[in-house]
Formats: C-alpha cells, sequence, structure tokens
C-alpha cells in the first residue's frame, strides 16, 4: 500500500497506448450500465482507447461489428437504465478452445490487451481461462498466419479485470454484488404492496425470491419486512419444520396479526438435499390451518427497474477502481476482481473468490451447512444471526433472567428506517431478558414522563414504515436534565438506547457532562446514527441516508428525462443535509450532475463562471442537457436563488434554466432495504453491547457506569461496526458547522467530477494492493473490533 508521504494520484497513470474492452456476461443485473459507463470515461479519460464488447462472450467470438470503439457520449442516459445496453449472452463457442482462439484473434487485431468482464462467477472464471490460455492462443494464431510474430510479442500478455454483477450476492469475497440492492428493493416494493391486500383479507402470502444456491435475497428480504418463516438453501429447516411453523403462524394470528408472510428461496432444500417448493408450502399451510394463502413468485421483475442508488455508486466505485488495476497491471499481476469490504474498495485474486465461491457449494452437497454460512462471508453469517434473534419469539420459560429496564428513544429528525432500529432493539432486548420502555418525543418527552413499557408485538410491522413512529424532537437534554434523572429514577431505567442524528449525539455529550451531579446517568448509554444528512461523527453511515439519496436519486432522473425532451436545459436542485454536503455529492454521482455545491469544498465566482463555461461546451455536443446539485447550506451568499439567476444570465441563448428546491420529500417515504437492514443490524448489536455492559458494571445491586466507555457511538467505520466512546468522537467534530471534521466521501468528488468530463486531482493512495480472500471466523465481540 502506497505510503501517506508517497501519494499517489490518478492523474500521474496514464493509458496512451493501451486499449480496454468491457462486456457484461450472464445474467442481467441493474448497475451494470453504471459501471460500463464508469469503464468508459475513466478509460479515455486517462487518454487508453476504450472499446464496447457488445452481447458479452458471443460478441467477443463473433467479432466484427460485436467489438465497437466507445465514445464519451456513447454512455449516456445509461446510468439510470437497468439490464445491460450493450447486451449479455451466454456463449457455447467460448468455452471451446476454437471460439477462444477466435476471441484472442479478434482483440489483437484490434490492439486490446486489458479486458474488464462485469458478470457472475462463471463469467469470470471463463475470463481466467482466456488469460491462462492467452500466449498458447497467440502462438496457434502466429502458426495459423492469421497474425504476425511482431503482434504476438507486442500483445503477449492479457490483463483481466472482473467486477461482479449478479443480483444473488453469490460471489465470496465481496459484501455486495452490483444489483444485489436494487433486487432486494424489487423485493421489497413487492412486499409493502402485498401487505396492505393481505391485512385487507387476513391472508398468508407465500413470496419466492430468486437465488438457486445462494439464499441472500430471501434472507435479507425477511430481514427487511419482518417475515413470519424463511427458507434459504444454506440453512435447511430442522426435521418436524411443517408442525413449528404451523404453530408460528397460529400464534401470531392469535396475537391479531391480520397477516403472515413466507419468504422462500427459489432453491430452499430440506436436510435430505430434497427441494421445498413454494407450492408445498401454500397447500401445507392451508391443510394444517386452513388460512387463506396465496403465492407470489416475483421471477424477472427482481431483475428488472432502475438501479437503486447505493448499485450506480457502488458500480462507478467499481469501474474507477477497474480501470486503475488495469493500468497498474503487469505479466505477473493475477486476475483480479474489484469489489466492496464494508465501506472500502478492494481487489481480490480472482481465483481465490471462485475457488471460495465453489466450495460453499461443495459444502452444501457435503450438508455441512454450518461451514457453507461461514464460507458465505461475514455479512451473510451477521445478517443469518440477527434473523435468528429477531424471528422467533422465546417463551417466557426460556428467556434470561433479568431485572434491568432499557429505554429506547429517537432524536432528532426523522429518517426513514428508525422504526426498523427500534423494533430490533426492543425485541433483541426482550430476548436477551430485559423490560424495554419506549420513551415518546425524544428527551422532551422523556422530561415530561412519556415513557411505558413496549412489548414485542407492539412493534409487529414497524420495519416498513417511514418517518418515527415514537416521535421525535430535536430538542436537547441539558435544559430538562433533572426532570429526565427523576423520570429514570421512577422507572428505574439501567441503560439507554438513543437513536438519531447529530442532536442524539450532543444528547450524550450533555448526559456525560452531567453524570458527576446525577448518578442516574451513570447508566450504559449507547448511540446508533440515524439521519438523512449522515453527518454524524463516528460513522461512514447514518440510517436513512441511503433512503433520502434514492429519493434525491428518482427526482433526479425525472428532472433528467424532462430536460432531454426540452433540451438545451439545466436543472438546478437544493438538496437537504445542513452544512454536511453527503446527499448532494453521493446524489450528484448516483444521478451523473454536472456539478455539486457543498460546504465542505468552498467555491467562489470563478467557479460558478468555469461550470457556466463547461456547460456551454456541453450544449454544443449530442447531450444537451445539465444537472447540477446545490446542497441547501452551502454557501450563504451564492444561493439557489443566486446559482439560477447567474446561470440564466450566463447562458442565454445557449441553455435555459430551471430549479427546484427537493425538501422534506428527503426524509418521508418507506425505508428503503439498506436502512431497513442496516437499522436492524445495528440496533440488535447496540442492544447485546448494553447487555454486556449491565452485567460488567451490576454492583451491589445496583448499575454503576461512569467510565468513558460506558457511554458509546455505535458506527460504521471502514469495514467493521465500531462501538467508540462519545468522549473520544469530540476532537473529530466541528461543532458549529455540526459535521465531522474528516469525512470519507470527499473522496469520491473528484469521480464525480472526471465522470462529468472536468480535469480533476483524484488521489488514488488508498489502492493498489491486492489482498487475499480471508475465511471468516467467528466474530469477537469487544468495542473497537471488527465484527
Amino acid at each position: 500500500m502506497a505510503q501517506p508521504d508517497q501519494k499517489k494520484f490518478f492523474e500521474n497513470l496514464s493509458g496512451a497506448g493501451k486499449a480496454i474492452a468491457v462486456l457484461t456476461s450472464g445474467g442481467d443485473a441493474q448497475g451494470m450500465n453504471a459501471a460500463v459507463r464508469a469503464v468508459v470515461r475513466v478509460g479515455i479519460y486517462v487518454g487508453a482507447k476504450v472499446y464496447f464488447i457488445h452481447e458479452g462472450y458471443q460478441g467477443l467470438v463473433d467479432g466484427g461489428e460485436n467489438i465497437e470503439e466507445a465514445k464519451w457520449e456513447s454512455v449516456s442516459s445509461m446510468l439510470q437504465v437497468g439490464g445491460t445496453v450493450i447486451g449479455s449472452a451466454r456463449c457455447k463457442e467460448f468455452r471451446t478452445h476454437e471460439g477462444r482462439r477466435a476471441a484472442a484473434l479478434n482483440l489483437v487485431l484490434r490492439g486490446i490487451t486489458n479486458l474488464c468482464v462485469i458478470g457472475g462467477d462463471g463469467s469470470l472464471t471463463g475470463a481466467n481461462l482466456f488469460r491462462e490460455e492467452w500466449s498458447g492462443l497467440l502462438d496457434e494464431l502466429v502458426q495459423q498466419g492469421k497474425i504476425d510474430k511482431e503482434s504476438a510479442e507486442k500483445y503477449s500478455h492479457l490483463n483481466i479485470v472482473g467486477m461482479v454483477g449478479s443480483i444473488d450476492n453469490d460471489f465470496c469475497g465481496t459484501d455486495m454484488t452490483i444489483g444485489t440492492d436494487s433486487a432486494l428493493h424489487r423485493i421489497i416494493e413487492v412486499v409493502d404492496a402485498i401487505v396492505t391486500t393481505a391485512q385487507s383479507h387476513q391472508r398468508t402470502f407465500v413470496l419466492e425470491v430468486m437465488g438457486r444456491h445462494c439464499g441472500y435475497l430471501a434472507l435479507v428480504s425477511a430481514l427487511a419486512c419482518g417475515a413470519d418463516w424463511m427458507f434459504i438453501p444454506e440453512m435447511p429447516p430442522a426435521d418436524g419444520w411443517e408442525e413449528q411453523m404451523c404453530t408460528k403462524l397460529s400464534e401470531n394470528r392469535a396475537r391479531k396479526k391480520r397477516l403472515n408472510i413466507i419468504i422462500i428461496s427459489e432453491g430452499a432444500i430440506d436436510t435430505s438435499n430434497k427441494p421445498i417448493t413454494s407450492e408445498h408450502i401454500k397447500d401445507l399451510v392451508v391443510k394444517c390451518l386452513g388460512f387463506d394463502t396465496r403465492v407470489t413468485i416475483l421471477g424477472h421483475v427482481q431483475r428488472g427497474g432502475t438501479p437503486s442508488a447505493f448499485d450506480r455508486i457502488l458500480a462507478s466505485r467499481m469501474g474507477v477502481e477497474a480501470v486503475l488495476a488495469l493500468l497498474e497491471a503487469s505479466a505477473d499481476t493475477p486476475a483480479c476482481v474489484v469489489s466492496l469490504c464494508g465501506n472500502q474498495a478492494v481487489r481480490l485474486p480472482l481465483m481465490e473468490c471462485v475457488q471460495m465461491t465453489q466450495e460453499v457449494q461443495k459444502a452444501m452437497d457435503e450438508r455441512k451447512f454450518e461451514e457453507a454460512v461461514r464460507l458465505r462471508g461475514r455479512s451473510f453469517e451477521n445478517n443469518l444471526n440477527t434473523y435468528k434473534l429477531l424471528a422467533h419469539r422465546k417463551p417466557q420459560s426460556e428467556l434470561p433472567i433479568s431485572s434491568f429496564n432499557v429505554a429506547v428513544l429517537n432524536v432528532g429528525a426523522p429518517a426513514a428506517g428508525m422504526n426498523a432500529a427500534v423494533r430490533s432493539a426492543v425485541r433483541v432486548g426482550i430476548t436477551e431478558g430485559h423490560k424495554i420502555f419506549a420513551v415518546n418525543d425524544g428527551f422532551e418527552g422523556f422530561a415530561k414522563g412519556q415513557i411505558k413499557e413496549i412489548k414485542w408485538g407492539d412493534v409487529g410491522g414497524w420495519t416498513g414504515q417511514g418517518g418515527s413512529l415514537l416521535g421525535t424532537k430535536r430538542t436537547l437534554p441539558a435544559k430538562h436534565l433533572e426532570k429526565i434523572a427523576e423520570q429514570m429514577k421512577a422507572n428505574q431505567i439501567n441503560a439507554l438506547l438513543v437513536i438519531g442524528g447529530f442532536e442524539a449525539y450532543l444528547g450524550l455529550v450533555e448526559l456525560l457532562a452531567a453524570r458527576g451531579k446525577y448518578d442516574e446517568f451513570c447508566v450504559p448509554i449507547v448511540m446508533v446514527p440515524a439521519t438523512v444528512s449522515n453527518n454524524v461523527p463516528g460513522s461512514d453511515f447514518s440510517i436513512g441516508a441511503d433512503t433520502a439519496l434514492n429519493a434525491i436519486t428518482d427526482t433526479c432522473d425525472r428532472i433528467k428525462q424532462s430536460a432531454s425532451g426540452t433540451k438545451r436545459r439545466v436543472f438546478i436542485i437544493e438538496t437537504m443535509g445542513g452544512y454536511c454536503g453527503y446527499l448532494a455529492s453521493v446524489g450528484g454521482l448516483a444521478a451523473g450532475a454536472d456539478a455539486a455545491y457543498i460546504f465542505e469544498e468552498p467555491f467562489d465566482i470563478r467557479d460558478l463562471q468555469a461550470n457556466v463555461e463547461h456547460l456551454t461546451a456541453k450544449m454544443k455536443t449530442s447531450i444537451q442537457r445539465g444537472l447540477v446539485l446545490r446542497n441547501e447550506n452551502s454557501n450563504e451568499n451564492y444561493t439557489t436563488d443566486f446559482i439560477y439567476q447567474l446561470y440564466s444570465e450566463e447562458g442565454k441563448g445557449v441553455f435555459d434554466c430551471r430549479k427546484n428546491v427537493l425538501g422534506h420529500m428527503q426524509q418521508g417515504g418507506a425505508p428503503s432495504p439498506f436502512d431497513r437492514n442496516f437499522g436492524t443490524k445495528i440496533a440488535a448489536k447496540a442492544m447485546l453491547w448494553i447487555s454486556r455492559k449491565l452485567k460488567e458494571t451490576y454492583r451491589k445491586g445496583k448499575v454503576f457506569a461512569n467510565t468513558d466507555d460506558t457511554a458509546c457511538l455505535l458506527g460504521m467505520r471502514r469495514r467493521a461496526l465500531v462501538f467508540q466512546p462519545v468522549v473520544e468522537l469530540k476532537n473529530e467534530t466541528d461543532f458549529v458547522h455540526r459535521i465531522p471534521k474528516e469525512q470519507w466521501w470527499l473522496k469520491l468528488r473528484p469521480l464525480m467530477k472526471i465522470l462529468a468530463k472536468y480535469k480533476t486531482s483524484l488521489d488514488v493512495s488508498e489502492s493498489g494492493q491486492l489482498e487475499h480472500v480471508v475465511r471468516h471466523r467467528r466474530p469477537i465481540e469487544s468495542e473497537g473490533v471488527p465484527a
């Protein structure tokens, strides 16, 4: 890895004289186009020639018009389109030696020795075999007189970089594959729609989702919608499951739950490796319980539709990383895949990933299901463990005996996913044996005594609800400390879980400062970040930000469509975020904006002028539209109105302008699958931490916790969820502007500029190291330790 003092910049890498080809292969996945767009534009940016290979490996074998040089404008308007614009096809010829020889000839004739393959494990394995045979194939072509010796020497080795495009998320070594998040969006949209009809008629729905060999989609959608039962290939149900499932469904009905949802992966099996089908489940429920039961098979709906914001950003980041890996590759570099681990782009040897992916199938064939789950990796195992914690309510007799009371509250502005976090915290807390108290309306409600015990059934159906069902306020505790302490004493509260944004963080700082005066605050306190602004120190992500990004991206897609129709039009869009430019910057990357103005990156009249000139030049090309985002507090003088008027005046005769303030629509709506899942997992982890701290700090019949490590913020840091003492985060915070002093996403801004054809500087010092696939061991639970 590059040392900090040896910074590596993208613009210093040259692609001159190099040719890169990009192809999509296997099943299509939303986001593939974003990856193709990034490869093409970044390749052209560094001076390389970039080629499309149409129809996957079939196009590579057939050659001719299937291999076409790409221009900057060729990938315009691709970002928001699902599937793959350059086509994908299964290809029998490429599996033969002759087919690969024909493919090699087609590449050599065009001087292409860098291949970027976007597909699943089959496609990537084929690419690796092609690379291994390359020199032999060239020798054969020389012998056949199809190429000369000079060409064979000049193009003597083939570099290959893979990106995994697969909605199943079945590739080991990466947390998320391109298309998975969008497929989850399609599933959750269907589940949310089904919930309303099922409740009307008191029905049971069996939903079959894709995943022949991998249960990721079924698992995460079951987590995200609070399904009653789930079937996945990696965890066949134990013998006697039929009776257990029917008992659970009837118990839920007896508790006045008007619907049941069962999610089944298309590859679900029992312990004897026999398939479990959706029709079999339906017949079982009808026969045993007589419930009105319907089956919905989602099928190819899951592959369709527009890519989510997450998939566009993931694919764009991976596309840049892929070009970088190709530029740096040598004859000795093994073929690699670029992927995501936590929040960090990594490069992994392609065949190590393929090997481990095949080992999962082998373990399942041998019925070593626990081993299969472990091989699937950290993300899969964490999801499964959280599902097990939340899915089945244990009888009272099986719960640990605890005399602890834990209060849960929301603080700050509403954020989609808060309710999923509350549900998760309540149910995990009850499973841990605690009594859980819900506080309404944040610290203000706490001071007024708006607190009552909340039970397992009270949070049923909460995951899909937007906003905050507990009620939330921005009020800080400092003015109400005495009353809050009284309420904590009266209700014997032994721990606090605060779910909220920057106000929640400030609230924890104030409670911590008051520990010396009030013993009531000497209890374990943990905060889970939830705000659309994503401005809480100590965490790369906060609950609600992904839903807001999708709202921005959807609106920008519609606006771009409108601008394309009218031609020569520039839209200026104002986003939320306070002083934090996350939504404007990352929304800009996901929507394909030309510029994004933020507070963290000061700009002046010269920058505005340069942007106008850039757009004027753009209007002379075939892409006659512009999209500019502005964070609401990016500059007190250069307001949205000012920028709109400036652009209107300067663009006279070339383009006209429109402006749009997105406002509170960014806070509303049903939570995205990411926010539901993230909220569920992070709150469950926070509650387990509370249980551990309560045991550690319980002395002589009471809880007393006054050390720094008993008031923590649980945040996502690069590759892990980490508990960080709030005291330690103070130095990382700009309290005046309510933002962290350092923000990871600022590194993505040059990426947006490059993809919008600006010359800029991109620091890639953290890229370039080839890592190895780590076999996942059991997570170690402790502060600051990845899990």
